[in-house]
């Protein structure tokens, strides 16, 4: 077994793409390498390629062994999944996702829970799997947990565009639906003796992340795409090109950042390339302090 201990819990990251590069104006509309200027000597090489003008991301889930339970954060893009709109995530095979889940130590039928932070294709992709040209669950003894507010809005949308998102609502998330599979939930709900889940709105319109105290007075909180990059620390008034509200993503992030810094929590954002990073004041703004 793998993974950095925080207290009681241990938590691994389960790689499916990394690096994950999108150009920074892209990212974050407005958004410019000269801002981040002072920033650069805590951000260049693994979270900013500076030369290439990219943001370094990481495509991935948490594997989370806490409370008694076995949760999987988030299914990344998955394999054999129709996505023509990204090349990258295409008709993906022969990736190494399920062997770096097993050599944390994990089987697909290990898995009690799969949390999903929100519905986006990149983070319910591995929820399902091919088989005999049908979608069925990968993971298929666990409990699917998913925010019913995304549920009814990722449903809407691919009512009225199939390929909205990527086409992942009809690949990725009916299926499990479907067989009963899904548990929806609404924040302060625990998923796991003393893991509650939090609402984190504004990038997602049901985005919810995962907080839990694992002892030694350790709080760790799994924030989905409430931050997207470190980045977005020392600039966060930057949200992302995908964010479904921007304004209020950007509210959510600075509360936050707030509460990091005042509280002393552990933070996991879903694409960090990197295990957590603590949130501390400086000049009136933020400065991370990463996990080694």
């Amino acid at each position: 077994m793998t993974g950095a201990r925080y207290g009681s819990a241990t938590v691994s990251r389960i790689i499916d793409l990394d690096p994950f590069a999108l150009p920074l104006a892209f990212l974050f509309p407005g958004a410019t390498l000269e801002a981040l200027g002072p920033a650069r000597d805590a951000l260049a090489g693994t979270h900013v390629d500076w030369s290439h003008g990219n943001i370094l991301l990481a495509v991935q889930s948490h594997l989370i062994r806490f409370g008694g339970k076995t949760i999987l954060l988030d299914a990344c893009v998955g394999e054999h999944k129709p996505r023509p709109a990204r090349p990258d995530w295409h008709q993906r095979s022969g990736t190494n996702y399920l062997a770096n889940l097993a050599a944390s130590g994990c089987t697909p039928d290990d898995i009690d829970i799969v949390m999903c932070t929100h519905l986006h294709a990149d983070h319910v992709g591995w929820n399902t799997r091919l088989d005999s040209g049908r979608w069925v669950p990968t993971f298929a003894n666990a409990r699917y947990v998913m925010s019913q507010t995304e549920i009814d809005h990722r449903a809407g949308e691919a009512a009225a565009k199939p390929e909205a998102n990527q086409g992942s609502f009809q690949d990725s998330v009916l299926p499990v639906v479907e067989r009963g599979l899904v548990t929806t939930v609404e924040a302060g709900a625990e998923i796991a003796d003393g893991a509650r889940l939090l609402a984190l709105p504004g990038h997602a319109p049901g985005q919810i992340g995962l907080e839990f105290a694992a002892g030694n007075g350790e709080r760790v909180v799994f924030c989905g795409d409430a931050i997207h990059s470190p980045a977005q620390v020392f600039q966060p008034e930057w949200s992302s090109a995908f964010c479904h509200d921007q304004s209020l993503a950007r509210t959510t992030r600075r509360a936050l950042l707030e509460r990091a810094a005042g509280h002393g929590l552990r933070l996991v954002p879903n694409h960090l390339r990197g295990r957590s990073m603590r949130i501390h004041d400086k000049n009136g703004g933020f400065v991370p302090a990463f996990e080694a």
